[in-house]
């Protein structure tokens, strides 16, 4: 009789317990490290399956994908969805709370008395009237005026303003997030809001406006520059560049076109210096690109301040 034969399993099959789940018996093992790990913990691998770890040490070592332009592929335009729902938050807000647009415009320099009214600034103090706008020192207005819109009652424009904008920043958005990846895409829409709020407040001082026009504006221009680069474009070029201009000329007369102009502007620089970035230097040359017309539109607003208040 062989007296080593207990009628147990061998040891080596025995059950352990997963590294990460002590109370868990498994005997699934890491094909890399051979810990024990339960189901939860398992991930499919080439050859077996590993534990989480090892797939991230894996993750580390392995090149991300990037797209023509350098960013990160994109699976959903998640930066769109949230700018959307940015905005279509602060419309709430405007209707409980219309004051809200008087205080997160762009006016660039007025003067507001004890009840809340605004007059024209005119650079001589008064007292009793309280400076307000950009050159006073609320250069949050150069942004915070691209998500706030006209009230259904506010113009012949109303609701159709948000409206619009939202149209257009889905259509183009989602393609622009597309092709550069979320952070590229932000820095070109936030940089095209900041450029249109720039130009109307070295133009027209004394002018408030509000609304995602500059933004939207400054994405037709990337867009356009982006599907020249590539010789590829779900949307005609002119269909969208011509549309957006003649809109700007004709309404020019009742809509901020300095807001239009200055986003189209800084949405093409942005683009071009994100297209045609050498890819040796991809990403150093489109940052510089990016501080540089932030560092310039920001000495514009300084030098206009200091213009306007001595």
């Amino acid at each position: 009789m062989d007296m080593t034969s207990t009628g147990q399993p061998p040891a080596e099959n025995a059950a352990s317990t997963c590294y990460r789940h002590p109370k868990r018996e498994t005997l699934l093992r890491c094909s890399r490290c051979d810990r024990h790990i339960c189901p939860d913990c398992m991930r499919e691998a080439p050859v077996g399956h590993r534990c989480p770890e090892c797939v991230r040490a894996d993750n580390r070592t392995v090149r991300q994908a990037r797209t023509v332009f350098g960013g990160r592929p994109v699976t959903r335009p998640l930066v769109t969805y949230a700018l959307i729902a940015l905005i279509v938050l602060a419309y709430l807000v405007e209707l409980v709370h219309p004051a809200v647009l008087d205080q997160f415009d762009s006016l660039g320099t007025g003067l507001v008395d004890d009840a809340g009214q605004r007059y024209v600034d005119d650079g001589v103090a008064r007292p009793g009237y309280e400076p307000v706008g950009i050159a006073h020192g609320e250069w949050y207005r150069l942004l915070t005026s691209s998500f706030l819109h006209l009230l259904p009652t506010q113009g012949a424009l109303g609701f159709l303003h948000i409206t619009f904008n939202l149209w257009w920043l889905w259509v183009l958005g989602r393609v622009v997030e597309d092709r550069l990846g979320h952070g590229r895409y932000l820095a070109v829409y936030l940089l095209s809001a900041l450029g249109g709020g720039v130009l109307g407040f070295l133009v027209s001082p004394d002018q408030s406006a509000v609304g995602a026009s500059g933004a939207v504006y400054g994405l037709a221009g990337c867009y356009v520059v982006l599907a020249r680069r590539l010789h590829h474009h779900p949307i005609e070029p002119q269909r969208v560049l011509v549309p957006f201009v003649i809109w700007m000329v004709l309404s020019a007369g009742w809509t901020s076109w300095e807001g239009h102009l200055g986003g189209l502007l800084a949405g093409g620089l942005v683009g071009f210096g994100f297209a045609y970035a050498p890819a040796k230097r991809r990403t150093a040359v489109q940052t510089a690109t990016v501080v540089a017309l932030t560092v310039l539109l920001l000495a514009l607003v300084v030098l206009k301040s200091l213009e306007l208040t001595g």
